[in-house]
């Protein structure tokens, strides 16, 4: 059957995949005899040889019951497996003949009008790599390349790699299929289907968006779920794969769960029903039955999809993703990423001397060590030229991916260390780094590990010439780099990060001078001609050479331009980071000055700073009030001297909640603002989330819990799926235990369908659900669909810094049955639980919420006539003007414009008022004569003046034109590339 054939059918239906073989076979009561004997008993696959009559069957009752798809009976069919029953040998036969078998039958029923296929089932074999080990990654890519081998040479139309559960295996059988399809000259098609545990996971520990990401570049026909569990508990992992995918989804689930007994009871009306409602969100392009199901569910499954549209597959692809056990999906609102960077034998003599020692755990727990204190990826250098890096990256990698859960950087020259370094690698890697220095040499070497393994790669901007220093030649060399490995070399962009490369402004080097700002633009025109590339740097390069303090301030001040300008991956020590925010201004400054003008004087006014100078506290809190300590302690995220200072508190304060709701939250708040102002970046906030959720764990027992714990009632309190944070929900747990609730803390990242499980075993009387990230808020709109399909309708309370009431009210509430109220903060919530177990206070807060629907259906109405209004209503403008005609629709960019220009555009209000703090209008205050204002005014004058005869501060500028149309009041802006969007 032609392969276009089976494209073309995803495209106008919901493919229906066959049932259980196992369940079949047990329904058929064979005899020993039917195996071959009593040596052979349980080994199903070899039935395909001993009694065929029985699996044409099987296929044939799954075709007439409507499958399109049928499965060879080869699951457990390759030597490892079949040498438990001394049949290792025939390993080929039994799965060539096993694909004739089915193809025999699929052409009794292909047709046309109905095409009919066979795939090739491939189990996980009985070992896996990253759990039981007891088989080498070799080992298992032979064993796929002679099952896949079989199933070609017997005719299969598509490959079924399904039931996976390591992805170690799985990339494994990726490389033996790919070495089979090569040598059939046939590129088969393939369906990966992983297998996700109860617990979430699969049972190496990938969640589904890890397992997606580490196949994707497998380019597979589908993506899907097999196997483990039934429908209901794969709803949350299929949308999840759904949202993410641009290939197809399939979904096969077992009949429900089996009973002590081993059996299922899943009904056919019950699944069908169940993968109807996938259906129905539109997830699915293929949809079958595993362990437990038969012709029956078959049939109910294929009459009840045959209603359904098939899941429309994206045509355009995700931002930069890379996984380990765990996802990274990356996004602007987490600049920077930091790569831990001392698991190096180049730059940690500790790390060295431990692999010299073998002393593999303690290396292992320098690079947990990175991950605690933010690392969001860690790089793995072990090129030691005394000792065999090949080895020493087995050795060691071995060890490592069992201790941290966060994506690798694969740090090596050497494509054979890189090699195998892959095969290590639960998720999708980075590899570090490719360039032109060789021409193309390196690319054509690296690359092909890229499509074997996934991976994303970084590229330094070196080529022939050498490493490019000014802005100007790392564009040229990475626009040069982009177009060989998207074009020529197939690569995605988004699997692209340049490195602009840094060099020391210490040394005295010539060469070298200027070429830290150099560095800082090269980032920024990267990121504005290459948007869809990332970039790094290794930041503490800029440093080399100075003193070990100076190296921090000058480090942490790079580090935050180099951010502004759009640098994504940072290279960094995350155990010595020092806070930009946190750093005295003058210590900045002189930064700066080394930075952006490096000069003999500058060199040796900040090396004389920093020569016997020790690592100190950035403030003396001597100074300081002890309310301003306790806010210092979360700002700084530090928390030395902070105990002291709360029992301290505990003594001048009424209450802990008032040292919580004080000191500690005003700090908090500063936090939000350093971070709004760009001074501080995530991994910062979440330090002082840390310190925030110390504090009140130290403040926890000295709280006076009301005696009676359960007459407020009950509240189960969650931080929603793929978020982590949790310092606001821990504290509205301790403000409402302390104020008589009884309160169930689920923990974080919990999965909707473990929310509903929870809630049907507890019955609380409110659900409260916390997130800190942009995507939480959507999740929790996803959170109450599934609670309102589990007809659950507890009141809802919710929180988090990327919420707000209006998203509450218009994105959630109308996806729930039940009240959905928004806590603006701990107190807030607390407030509103008390109101919620109040009959007369609950009644007040639903007639409220009625009111606020009422009113904002008035006010949508108002809006939708005031529009009809004004497109009946005719203008008293003329029309009869040409519309302008713009030479291109390209972007432009403005560099070195003249600051007389821009002077008079100047917004004395926003410039004076918002950024300098000056209180009042602007023009008035300058009417009056007001110090301050005319003082600060002056000022401005007085910069621009020297700034127009001087280089320090050179306008640029961005524009480009749109093609646009009125639609009443609104004006619609099309994309220049296709005016259809």
């Amino acid at each position: 059957m032609s392969h276009n054939t089976l494209q073309e059918q995803m495209k106008k239906k919901i493919l229906i995949i066959d049932g259980a073989m196992g369940t079949m076979l047990q329904q058929a009561n064979l005899s020993s005899a039917d195996f071959g004997g009593e040596l052979y008993e349980g080994c199903n696959e070899y039935l395909n040889l001993t009694a065929p009559h029985v699996i044409e069957w099987i296929h044939r009752s799954y075709f007439e019951a409507g499958a399109d798809i049928v499965e060879t009976n080869t699951f457990g069919a390759t030597k490892l497996v079949l040498d438990d029953y001394e049949l290792g040998a025939k390993a080929y036969e039994i799965n060539k003949v096993a694909a004739e078998l089915a193809c025999k039958v699929r052409d009794e029923f292909s047709s046309v009008e109905w095409p009919r296929f066979v795939a090739g089932s491939m189990g996980p074999t009985t070992k896996s790599l990253s759990v039981t080990g007891g088989v080498t990654f070799d080992e298992l890519v032979d064993n796929y390349m002679e099952q896949t081998r079989g199933l070609i040479d017997g005719g299969v139309d598509l490959l079924l790699l399904e039931t996976s559960q390591d992805m170690r295996n799985v990339k494994a059988a990726f490389v033996g299929i790919e070495k089979a399809r090569e040598s059939s000259g046939k590129n088969i098609p393939l369906i990966i289907s992983g297998t996700i545990e109860p617990m979430g996971t699969t049972l190496a520990g990938q969640s589904i968006e890890a397992f997606y990401i580490s196949v994707e570049h497998m380019k597979p026909l589908a993506i899907g779920m097999n196997c483990a569990t039934g429908p209901e508990f794969m709803r949350d992992h299929i949308r999840s794969l759904s949202d993410l995918s641009i290939t197809g989804v399939s979904c096969y689930p077992n009949a429900g769960l089996p009973d002590e007994d081993g059996k299922y009871h899943e009904s056919p009306e019950s699944l069908a029903a169940k993968l109807a409602g996938f259906a129905e969100k539109g997830w699915l392009n293929m949809a079958g039955g595993c362990c437990g199901t038969t012709p029956d569910h078959i049939h109910a499954l294929a009459e009840i999809l045959k209603d359904y549209e098939p899941r429309q597959i994206p045509t355009e692809t995700h931002s930069h993703v890379v996984s380990g056990i765990e996802p990274l999906l990356y996004d602007d609102s987490m600049r920077p990423l930091f790569v831990g960077e001392r698991t190096n034998v180049i730059g940690s003599r500790k790390f060295k001397n431990l692999i010299i020692d073998g002393q593999l755990d303690e290396a292992a727990e320098i690079a947990r060590a990175q991950v605690k204190n933010g690392a969001h990826v860690i790089d793995v250098c072990l090129a030691n030229p005394d000792r065999d890096e090949l080895e020493d990256m087995e050795n060691f990698l071995d060890v490592l991916v069992k201790k941290i859960k966060v994506p690798l950087v694969i740090d090596s020259t050497d494509e054979k260390v890189i090699e195998r370094a892959l095969t290590y690698s639960q998720g999708k890697a980075i590899i570090n780094s490719i360039n032109l220095e060789d021409g193309e040499e390196r690319f054509e070497k690296i690359v092909p590990l890229i499509h074997r393994y996934g991976a994303a790669v970084v590229v330094g901007t070196i080529d022939e010439i050498g490493m490019a220093v000014t802005a100007e030649r790392k564009l040229e060399v990475a626009e040069r780099s982009y177009h060989l490995l998207v074009d020529k070399y197939g690569l995605s962009p988004e699997d692209i990060i340049f490195d602009p490369l840094v060099f020391p402004v210490g040394t005295g080097d010539e060469q070298y001078i200027g070429s830290a700002n150099e560095t800082v633009k090269g980032i920024r025109l990267i990121k504005e001609k290459l948007p869809r590339s990332l970039t790094i740097l290794g930041v503490s390069n800029v440093s080399f050479g100075l003193p070990p303090v100076g190296r921090e301030i000058l480090n942490a001040v790079y580090l935050y331009h180099c951010t502004q300008a759009g640098l994504d991956y940072a290279i960094v020590n995350t155990e010595k980071l020092e806070r930009f925010a946190s750093i005295p201004k003058e210590e900045i400054t002189l930064a700066e000055k080394l930075l952006f003008e490096t000069t003999d004087e500058v060199l040796a006014e900040f090396t004389n700073l920093y020569r016997d100078k020790k690592k100190e506290v950035a403030v003396q809190k001597i100074d300081m009030t002890l309310e301003e300590r306790l806010a210092y302690y979360i700002v700084e995220g530090t928390k030395e001297g902070l105990v002291p200072d709360l029992e301290l508190a505990l003594k001048e304060y009424d209450s802990p909640l008032d040292i919580i709701n004080g000191p500690l939250m005003a700090g908090m708040a500063e936090v939000g603002r350093l971070f709004n102002e760009n001074q501080l970046i995530v991994a910062e906030v979440l330090q002082s989330a840390e310190v925030m959720k110390a504090s009140v764990s130290f403040l926890e027992p000295y709280m006076e819990a009301t005696e009676n714990d359960s007459g407020k009632g009950k509240v189960l309190l969650a931080t929603v799926k793929g978020d982590v944070h949790d310092i606001g929900k821990n504290l509205v747990d301790i403000i409402l235990t302390n104020n008589g609730f009884k309160v169930i803390d689920l923990g974080i990242k919990i999965a909707p369908a473990d929310l509903i499980k929870a809630i049907k075993e507890e019955k609380p009387d409110i659900v409260g659900l916390s997130g800190l990230l942009v995507k939480s808020a959507q999740q929790m709109v996803l959170t109450a669909q599934d609670m309102k399909q589990a007809n659950i309708s507890v009141p809802l309370l919710v929180g988090g810094a990327a919420l707000s009431r209006k998203f509450t009210d218009t994105r959630i509430s109308p996806e729930y049955d039940g009240l959905v109220l928004y806590a603006k903060d701990a107190m807030n919530g607390l407030d509103l639980a008390n109101r919620l177990q109040d009959a007369e206070e609950r009644t007040k807060i639903i007639n409220e919420k009625i009111e606020a629907r009422n009113t904002a259906k008035v006010e949508e109405q108002q809006r939708n006539r005031s529009t009809i209004l004004a497109e009946n209503m005719r203008s008293t403008v003329s029309k009869d003007v040409p519309v302008f005609k713009p030479r291109d629709l390209e972007q432009h960019i403005l560099k070195e414009y003249s600051i007389a220009h821009v002077e008079p555009y100047i917004n004395l209000q926003m410039l004076l008022g918002h950024h300098l703090g000056l209180k009042g209008k602007v023009a008035k205050l300058l009417a009056e004569k007001n110090e301050k204002a005319v003082q600060l005014k002056e000022t401005i004058v007085g910069l621009l003046t020297e700034a127009k005869t001087g280089d320090f501060l050179q306008p640029s500028a961005i524009y480009r034109f749109f093609p646009a149309q009125s639609n009443g009041d609104s004006v619609i802006i099309y994309d220049p590339d296709d005016v259809t969007k």
